[in-house]
């Protein structure tokens, strides 16, 4: 790159941020680079103590930049970060990463990347201001960004269709499925340190845009590689996108090998009798949206339903001629309805409203995560109150 780039890239920052547009800092012998950001001011309006409760506003800037080795082989990177400047004051870099795209033969990069089920997960992420519990979760493993991540991708299966892709990713360490020890407090082993382990990874996804139908159907696989603690996800969604109408649908399931551990103990604090349970999540969510096009910008209503189930089994062994009983679990861990509207002005500026009907229980698992702050003393938490969402967003 010449030297001369930041002196190009710095006033040009300025020039497009007032005139709306997207900013193309550098294009020439095969090299180009792009800027981009959004600036999001929200608020999620529902009871406090409430998780998600209060300002949600945050900026974004990132480049991507690509440049031609040869006549088949582009070089290319991406780098995005995020500033939270609402009562969560946090910074993340979402996106680090560079690779080479071989044509027809494929990619491959490194770097800070979307873990390969979010491909299939971002088929619902698409909700006004909430959604995406499938993919920024703990539970499931490569389906929401994560560090040290190395992907493999093919858009048109070599060449042979541009209608079949698929992709096979190995992360080294990544952040993405990890967990405190009894995190949520269900008895979980401390023989695990997930914190504290390499949670080394791997999986594969598959994509197939059927035929002109505008449907497009997926599935992915993804696993740790450890063996006591083995965590896996699959996942499964189908799309459809054509003529101002989207709908999309997706299935996961996730499992946690010898989640929670179950204990028999004596009086004097020997243990008698030990027995493991694995841990499991399946949830499914649905969405529709439809463009409408007005005299000024785009209106898109959106519907959805998310709902969210964690699990695990009771044990049942027999000590002394007695028979001893652990329960299991079996509650949502998200459940709502979302409506909600995009009102796209131009393709720089849109305004979003969401209201998020809560169907969680007070009993719920779900509850107690989504409970900041217990405020009374009958339990009723405020993690089963409904949300409603606003905000203004610019993008560049």
């Amino acid at each position: 790159m010449k030297r001369n780039l930041l002196a190009i890239a710095i006033p040009a920052l300025l020039v497009a941020a007032g005139a709306n547009a997207s900013i193309e800092v550098w294009n020439k012998d095969g090299n180009k680079v792009d800027f981009y950001g959004r600036v999001k001011a929200a608020n999620h309006i529902t009871d406090r103590g409430q998780a998600d409760e209060g300002d949600d506003t945050s900026a974004r800037l990132g480049m991507s930049g690509q440049t031609q080795i040869t006549d088949g082989i582009t070089g290319y990177g991406r780098w995005e970060y995020e500033a939270k400047a609402g009562k969560n004051s946090s910074n993340e870099v979402r996106y680090a990463f560079a690779g080479l795209n071989f044509g027809d033969a494929g990619s491959f990069d490194y770097g800070r990347n979307d873990g390969v089920l979010k491909a299939i997960t971002a088929y619902t992420d698409v909700l006004p201001e909430f959604g995406g519990e499938a993919a920024n979760n703990d539970w499931n493993v490569l389906s929401a960004r994560t560090k040290a991540v190395a992907t493999y991708r093919n858009n048109n299966f070599f060449g042979l269709t541009d209608d079949l892709s698929f992709a096979l990713q190995y992360a080294d360490n990544g952040d993405n499925s990890l967990y405190d020890d009894d995190k949520y407090g269900f008895g979980f082993t401390d023989s695990i340190k997930y914190d504290d382990v390499s949670r080394e990874a791997y999986g594969a996804n598959v994509q197939w845009r059927i035929f002109d139908t505008g449907l497009t159907a997926g599935a992915g696989y993804a696993q740790t590689s450890t063996s006591h603690n083995r965590q896996s996800t699959w996942a499964a969604g189908i799309k459809y996108d054509n003529y101002n109408l989207y709908l999309g649908a997706n299935y996961f399931q996730s499992k946690i090998k010898n989640l929670v551990r179950y204990s028999l103990v004596n009086r004097n604090h020997q243990t008698l009798y030990e027995t493991y349970v694995d841990g499991k999540v399946r949830g499914f969510e649905l969405v529709a949206q439809y463009g409408i096009d007005l005299p000024v910008g785009r209106l898109t209503p959106s519907l959805a339903y998310v709902q969210h189930k964690f699990k695990y089994d009771s044990a049942n062994y027999v000590y002394d001629n007695t028979r001893y009983i652990h329960h299991g679990v079996n509650s949502p861990l998200a459940k709502y309805v979302s409506l909600g509207a995009t009102y796209d002005l131009n393709k720089n500026f849109s305004a979003i409203v969401e209201y998020k009907f809560n169907l969680l229980d007070r009993k719920d698992v779900g509850a107690a995560l989504n409970t900041e702050t217990q405020r009374d003393r009958h339990l009723n938490k405020p993690g089963t109150k409904d949300v409603l969402g606003v905000g203004l967003i610019y993008q560049f």
